[in-house]
């Protein structure tokens, strides 16, 4: 044990690569492995890369060539691996090992294939492999949450997305499987789970013959686990057997991310996206009539290929409409080996930029407005961190999501990892700030406001 090589882990990317390599690290932890944060001090750096778009892809050939001039013997796992094979085995020599997408569950085969001097390449074509309760996983996570991968790999084929290409068709994991990994995380006391995958509604299609996602929740519901909250719900997906799920599980957040994209029906057509005229504004509304306390996330893509002003005029007034609780905006980003890419009319970068930043000054005031209503309410919020400085806590309350939502600054004492009491003293346009409560202030509370 005590001769094998220490190894230290970069993760870039989205929570389905943290969740990758969590995988990794257990595995190479329960192997015998000295997994080091210290990038300096370990003999591998395992770089488990994104490479969903450009900038996406040039943090991460930052870091590889920041490794390579360190003379760091370079693991790259991940996306990147997935899409550049040949061109990163060729322009990195440093790099002894490349891992697929479908792969990091061999990675401690890989290691001790580079370490008797083989330049490894482990990398499948087709990915199909998806990590399940049994496979080990190390949390790298604030001690109160943990992402949950329902499904991994997407069936659709949305013209700017090159996701099916890096990551495989949709493959479910079953409900009891599910439930499982949620009892092993209830029991290291998590406090929130976020059900991730592509398509979230879509959850069970492949293995049930039809979605499962309300089965799903209903299930998860009977976890001791506070909060249950949902990414990437693809809005046609939203059935009412879904809505009544989330309306009727205690646990389940009322916190839906719709991955719109565009609200005006020709873009959406060009997107290969669900786009039948109102079709998005339809299931808004059902969304509040039938959960009028849903805090509702989105995100947009500006300067899509022929993306016109009265197009972009459409979204704005979309997004004025509905009133949002969070939005994120994103320029059209071309990825070769999707249909986007060879599309006629592309918009110059400086429009796309004009019109993110106009939309974003279109929504901030929404924000501010949503932001604002919050004061004077007493809301849980879960602790996840504390300025060693002044004492100051920051944690966030339900509608707020980790790493893409707002925070809450709070003053007072409490333990990190736990769900206490806030009374809401002020807001911005992006953070709530607060005081932990005492008795008076829960005893004064309308029963409604604490969430």
């Amino acid at each position: 044990m005590g001769n094998k090589p220490t190894i230290a882990v970069s993760h870039l990317g989205c929570e389905k690569n943290r969740v990758d390599t969590e995988h990794m690290l257990g595995l190479l932890v329960q192997a015998g492995y000295s997994v080091d944060t210290n990038e300096d001090l370990a003999d591998y750096v395992i770089v488990n890369t994104c490479s969903f778009i450009q900038a996406a892809r040039e943090e991460s050939v930052r870091t590889l060539v920041e490794l390579a001039e360190a003379r760091k013997r370079i693991v790259i796992t991940g996306c990147m691996a997935q899409h550049f094979q040949e061109e990163l085995l060729e322009e990195i020599p440093e790099a002894v090992a490349l891992v697929g997408t479908g792969d990091y569950h061999k990675i401690v085969e890989v290691i001790e294939r580079a370490e008797s001097g083989e330049r490894v390449k482990e990398v499948s074509p087709e990915p199909t492999y998806i990590a399940d309760e049994t496979t080990p996983r190390y949390r790298t996570t604030t001690e109160g949450v943990a992402y949950l991968r329902i499904a991994e790999g997407c069936d659709y084929r949305c013209a700017f997305c090159i996701i099916p290409h890096l990551r495989g068709n949709q493959r479910s994991r079953t409900i009891e499987s599910i439930v499982a990994e949620a009892q092993q995380l209830a029991a290291e006391r998590v406090q929130e789970l976020i059900l991730i995958s592509q398509i979230t509604t879509n959850y069970g299609l492949d293995i049930y013959g039809k979605p499962k996602l309300a089965e799903l929740l209903r299930a998860l519901g009977e976890v001791d686990i506070p909060w249950i909250r949902m990414h990437y719900a693809y809005p046609t997906g939203l059935t009412s057997d879904v809505i009544a799920a989330i309306r009727e599980v205690p646990n389940v957040l009322p916190y839906l991310d719709l991955p719109l994209q565009h609200s005006h029906p020709e873009v959406l057509r060009a997107m290969n996206r669900p786009w039948q005229g109102q079709v998005n504004d339809q299931i808004i509304e059902r969304i509040k009539a039938a959960i009028p306390n849903a805090v509702l996330r989105t995100t947009f893509i500006v300067g899509f290929p022929g993306e016109t002003e009265e197009h972009f005029e459409h979204l704005m007034q979309f997004v004025q409409r509905h009133e949002f609780d969070h939005v994120g905006v994103f320029t059209f980003s071309p990825e070769e080996g999707t249909p986007a890419y060879d599309l006629p009319q592309q918009l110059p970068q400086a429009v796309m930029e004009s019109r993110r930043e106009a939309l974003m000054q279109i929504q901030q005031p929404i924000s501010l407005q949503k932001n604002r209503l919050e004061i004077g309410r007493v809301v849980n919020v879960l602790i996840e961190q504390e300025n060693p400085d002044t004492g100051e806590l920051i944690g966030r309350s339900a509608r707020f999501s980790p790493e893409v939502d707002g925070l809450v600054y709070v003053s007072g004492e409490a333990q990190l990892g736990t769900l206490v009491p806030v009374v809401i003293q002020d807001a911005d346009v992006y953070d709530l700030y607060g005081r932990v409560a005492v008795a008076a202030d829960l005893f004064c509370a309308h029963p409604l406001t604490v969430l």
